[in-house]
């Protein structure tokens, strides 16, 4: 069981992280969390992207471990330095080190992105939620503690992040009063009480109501709620599929991953300063408020296309090795399948003349520079392969050729 939520863990940190990173110039992308953050390379960039700041870090192809620590050892003395937005005192990292990232331990490196995201995420947005502070308590919302097992060796010993009162006790509040009030379910844990997919289903409907039959979910099995809810969230709120239904549909569905996923609908919240019932009372805001949140999509998605625009044009004149070349394309065609069917969905014409708003047709003339530029890569790619195989095979035959020449040369001088 433990090492069955220790990958739900690994798989949907390792998505959080992307989401996060792929907002870094150039973008970077976590394969393997375990084994790319031991540089420490990967762990100060995604710092520098949640709290704006530049942070000193060793770079280069040829890292030593020493180096590998230093930056390890620097993202730890930088979070220890923050303050907990509830506590207001510094966030301590118990038991993570920096040698046992730089070794990779599953362990230490979950309960190290965990505090990432208990801090950077669910405590700023539930900081937001100033009708929901009062109910909440005193006690430390991050706070790393040893195990029993404190004395054991190192891959013996684990993280044990502690998440009480503020922050969780927040989010649980305002998924229960915004969400599961208002259809009748009862929402009390981040585990159980998600395995059916009615909570998600809830969530999505306590923001966009058009978007959930609320009646209907209820007949159908977990995993049909479960992908309907991920998807409606991925394509029509353009929040990151985190999960997959067979990490919660089972028997202990892991708490951790579900907080890290439902903390992200708290940025979509119309108004996180009323309940839905306050806002369902005045639907002229409410639709004003849709109209806004519809137009900041736009604009995020404008941003995003001009600047992955630029990216990829650099990246196509930069001077690096075929195989960085490959992977970058790779890359940048995962980014593009991502944003697609976000894209496609915002530009779609909702007037009777068809026609496009002033912003949905800026954003779908980007979209087209970003697609042209992408499919002009992949040919680039591609022309680049096929002519280094080709030199490849020339350079085989010749040697071949040469080789067999000097046998024979050999042969008949023996004769």
């Amino acid at each position: 069981l433990q090492h069955e939520q220790e990958s739900v863990q690994k798989r949907t940190f390792t998505k959080w992280i992307n989401t996060h990173l792929a907002k870094r110039n150039p973008p970077m992308l976590v394969n393997d969390l375990f084994e790319d953050i031991k540089d420490g390379v990967m762990l100060i960039s995604l710092l520098e992207v949640l709290s704006g700041q530049k942070l000193p870090c060793e770079q280069g192809r040829q890292l030593k471990r020493i180096h590998w620590v230093a930056n390890i050892g620097t993202a730890l003395k930088f979070l220890e330095g923050r303050r907990s937005i509830y506590r207001g005192s510094p966030i301590k990292l118990v038991n993570i080190n920096s040698t046992d990232i730089a070794d990779g331990r599953p362990s230490i490196v979950l309960g190290l992105v965990w505090t990432i995201i208990l801090y950077f995420q669910i405590e700023e947005l539930t900081s937001n939620l100033p009708q929901l502070q009062s109910l909440s308590g005193s006690a430390s919302s991050v706070e790393s503690v040893v195990s029993s097992e404190t004395a054991s060796p190192p891959s013996k010993r684990k993280v044990v992040t502690k998440v009480q009162g503020s922050a969780r006790k927040a989010l649980l509040k305002w998924i229960q009063y915004t969400a599961a009030k208002q259809v009748g379910i009862e929402i009390k844990d981040f585990g159980q009480s998600w395995r059916s997919g009615i909570a998600f289903l809830s969530v999505i409907h306590a923001i966009r109501p058009d978007l959930v039959d609320m009646e209907k979910v209820k007949g159908r099995s977990n995993r049909e709620n479960l992908e309907e809810a991920f998807t409606l969230a991925e394509v029509e709120l353009g929040i990151p599929k985190l999960l997959d239904p067979e990490d919660v549909d089972v028997d202990k569905p892991d708490e951790k991953s579900i907080m890290t996923y439902v903390a992200q609908f708290l940025k979509y919240y119309p108004d996180p300063h009323h309940t839905v019932a306050d806002v369902q009372e005045n639907d002229v805001s409410f639709s004003n408020q849709l109209i806004m949140r519809e137009e900041l999509v736009l604009r995020d998605l404008k941003v995003w296309a001009e600047q992955f625009e630029r990216d990829i044009a650099r990246a196509q004149v930069a001077e690096t090795s075929l195989q960085e070349k490959y992977q970058s394309f790779k890359h940048f065609r995962i980014q593009y399948e991502v944003k697609r069917k976000q894209i496609e969905l915002v530009t779609r014409s909702l007037r009777k003349d068809g026609k496009l708003s002033l912003d949905q047709a800026i954003v779908k003339q980007a979209w087209d520079r970003v697609s042209s530029r992408v499919n002009s890569s992949a040919f680039y790619t591609q022309r680049v392969c096929v002519c280094v195989c080709v030199c490849i095979y020339v350079c085989v035959c010749v040697y071949i050729y040469i080789y067999i020449y000097i046998y024979k040369r050999r042969v008949y001088a023996r004769v």
